[in-house]
C-alpha cells in the first residue's frame, strides 16, 4: 500500500480543494441535492481550504490539523480535525480521492487521526458527522469502532437540512495511541 501520511500546510490548500469537491460530488451525489454539488461548490471549497490554512489559531492546542495521504507523490486522501471549545475534537473532513477507496488509504488516515487526537490532545474525545445516507462511510465508523452518540441534521451549502449521525470514539485515559 506504501501510504505516507504528512502534515499539511497553506501550499496545500489548492490540491485539498480539488480533491475535497471531487469527494463531494463522487460520495454525496444521490444525497444531497444536486444544486449543492454544482459549479460553485469547486470555488467556495478553494476559498475555504485557502482561508483554513492560512489561519492563525493562536495556542497549538486550539489549532485544527491537516493530515495528507500520499502515494507515489500524489495526494490519494487528507483528515482535518478541529479541537472544539467543548474539550472535544472534531473530525470534519475524511475524504479518499475516488477511484482509490477500499484499499486502505482511509483506515491509515484514520489511525493518524487518533493517534493525534490521543498524543496533542489526552483524554479528548474524537467525534465526527456523517450524513445518515453515506452508508459506506457509516459502515467505515462503524468499523473502526465508532459509537453512534447522535441523530440530527446536518446544514449543508444552500441551506439544506440533511439527516446525520454522531460517531465518537473515547480517549479518556488515553496517552499517546489508540482509544479503549
Amino acid at each position: 500500500m506504501n501510504v505516507i501520511i504528512r502534515r499539511g500546510t497553506a501550499d496545500d490548500s489548492g490540491t485539498i480543494a480539488e480533491l475535497h469537491a471531487l469527494s463531494w460530488r463522487t460520495a454525496y451525489t444521490g444525497i444531497v441535492p444536486e444544486q449543492a454539488l454544482g459549479d460553485g461548490m469547486a470555488a467556495e471549497r478553494a476559498e475555504l481550504w485557502a482561508l483554513r490554512l492560512a489561519a492563525d489559531y493562536g495556542e497549538p492546542a486550539n489549532t485544527p490539523e491537516l493530515l495528507i495521504a500520499e502515494q507515489a507523490g500524489g495526494t490519494v486522501g487528507f483528515a482535518y480535525v478541529v479541537p472544539q471549545p467543548d474539550g472535544r475534537v472534531l473530525l470534519e473532513n475524511l475524504h479518499v480521492r475516488p477511484g482509490r477507496t477500499g484499499g486502505g488509504i482511509g483506515r491509515a488516515l484514520f489511525d493518524a487521526v487518533r493517534d493525534h487526537v490521543a498524543t496533542c490532545h489526552p483524554g479528548a474525545d474524537l467525534y465526527l458527522e456523517v450524513l445518515r445516507d453515506n452508508t459506506r462511510a457509516v459502515a467505515f465508523y462503524e468499523r473502526e469502532g465508532g459509537r453512534r452518540t447522535a441523530e440530527q441534521e446536518g446544514i449543508f451549502p444552500g441551506g439544506y437540512a440533511l439527516p446525520e449521525y454522531e460517531y465518537t470514539w473515547s480517549f479518556a485515559g488515553v496517552r499517546g495511541g489508540s482509544p479503549t
